[in-house]
């Protein structure tokens, strides 16, 4: 073990782990990045498959992105951002309301996606609040959200791992049936179905409008519950039902805003505009932590009005609107429309698509395979024919993520779901090794 591991292990808690693992597989110590690739301080090399926890859009120290943080520096890194505003927060607010959906007018700066979320919650139950709606004091979000890590945001989740033991804390959100087409229980396919499964949300929102805020959202993709895809088509509808019944639609494009599903943002697949949108992660590039809430003129418009009225959203976090961040944005969106990213993406996201398909043809272990834009997922059962998981307690995704890391890709599986999400100046060889090599890893470890 070197000394860097050695220090780590003896000051750092490690997010989203279980540290008694540690001591099996030590932190990897990232010395440096280029493209779609990290290198430890030992000299190992490893395809990054995740952009990062689905952050880093365009690769690893990309020489565009410098140069625009570069240049923010020598001018201003940091300013208070109330009564006071920076030239790159105005350049990108004005780009994100011309590419955002059309409802979307007003730009409301934070610094992560939990964050967001909690914002867009507390925007909708207040306009609500102070439009005379005051019987609106709940939220609803489907099964398998995920949603951040912070009270209010694991308050509309709903996977267990995160929120079980906080729930005597959590708000009373109305969990709804959401899609599951993989086992759907209608016996469609998301390419053909009408999503006959919005059903449930249907008969929730016409019994329980007088007393919902908001239905939050992700959009066409649910990353944490397993990179479930559904029909778009289902929020059609959703959005159809929540101008029906006075309820917000709060689309969650933290992890598939900014390309990722094949569009700038998945409600796009659905031609449909959302009344507040909480963005982040491909949002800056993967360089600075920072997200943002859209929302429309007429939520806005209730929050405006005399000192007095005391209408105001009082909500600040230090570093809204940082300068550096919004710097790195604005070069992040030049570069999807200078080098036409999602045109290439689409060329790329078929041929993972078709290699992954080809591999994974005959593997018994393989249940489902689903892509949407630059998304594809693998999920491994232990029946092919009933659809039956393999046990989490087995953890076949982290060992064959163990295996992974030995061969110079780093995976990091969601349960049983392996995915790649990768940046998107991968190119045709990246793509090969990456298909190859984590299957290659899935017949090793079934050989065991």
């Amino acid at each position: 073990m070197n000394e860097y591991t050695k220090r780590d292990l003896n000051y750092i808690w490690h997010p989203c782990s279980q540290m008694k693992d540690y001591e099996e597989l030590p932190p990897i110590v990232i010395e440096k990045g280029k493209g779609c690739y990290l290198y430890d301080i030992e000299g190992n090399k490893y395809m990054d498959c995740i952009s990062s926890w689905w952050t880093t859009t365009f690769g690893h120290s990309n020489d565009r992105i410098n140069n625009a943080l570069k240049k923010q520096i020598e001018q201003i890194e940091h300013v208070i951002f109330a009564n006071f505003s920076n030239k790159a927060a105005i350049d990108l607010s004005e780009e994100l309301v011309k590419l955002t959906p059309n409802r979307l007018k007003k730009v409301y700066f934070s610094d992560n996606g939990s964050s967001a979320v909690e914002i867009a919650l507390k925007m909708s139950f207040q306009y609500h609040q102070q439009s005379g709606n005051t019987k609106k004091t709940r939220f609803a979000a489907i099964t398998g959200a995920y949603h951040g890590e912070t009270l209010g945001a694991l308050s509309v989740g709903d996977l267990d791992l995160y929120s079980k033991i906080y729930k005597p804390l959590l708000l009373n959100t109305m969990r709804i049936d959401g899609p599951d087409c993989y086992r759907c229980k209608y016996g469609k396919k998301r390419e053909s179905c009408s999503a006959e499964c919005f059903e449930s949300m249907e008969k929730a929102l016409e019994e329980y409008n007088e007393e919902l805020c908001a239905v939050i959202i992700e959009p066409m993709v649910q990353g944490a519950a397993g990179m479930k895809m559904y029909s778009p088509i289902y929020l059609k509808k959703l959005r159809e039902a929540c101008d029906k019944y006075n309820v917000h639609f709060i689309a969650d494009e933290i992890a598939m805003g900014f390309g990722r599903t094949g569009k700038m943002f998945a409600c796009e697949h659905a031609k449909v505009s959302p009344d507040l949108m909480c963005l982040s992660k491909g949002l800056s590039a993967g360089y600075m932590p920072m997200s943002i809430v859209m929302t429309s003129e007429e939520i806005y418009n209730a929050f405006y009005g005399e000192y007095k009225d005391c209408k105001a959203f009082i909500h600040s976090h230090t570093y809204a609107g940082n300068a550096m961040a919004c710097a790195i944005a604005v070069e992040n969106i030049k570069i999807f429309k200078e080098e036409n990213i999602l045109e290439k993406n689409e060329k790329k996201s078929k041929l993972i698509s078709k290699l992954t398909l080809e591999k994974a043809k005959n593997n018994p272990y393989i249940g489902d395979v689903r892509t949407l834009g630059m998304i594809t997922a693998i999920e491994l059962v232990k029946d092919k024919k009933l659809k039956e998981p393999f046990p989490l307690q087995q953890r076949v995704g982290y060992e064959i993520y163990k295996i992974a890391l030995k061969n110079g890709l780093l995976l990091r599986p969601i349960g049983n779901v392996l995915y790649f999400l990768p940046p998107y100046i991968i190119e045709k060889n990246d793509i090969e090794f990456m298909v190859n090599t984590c299957f290659k890893n899935i017949e090793d470890y079934f050989k065991k």
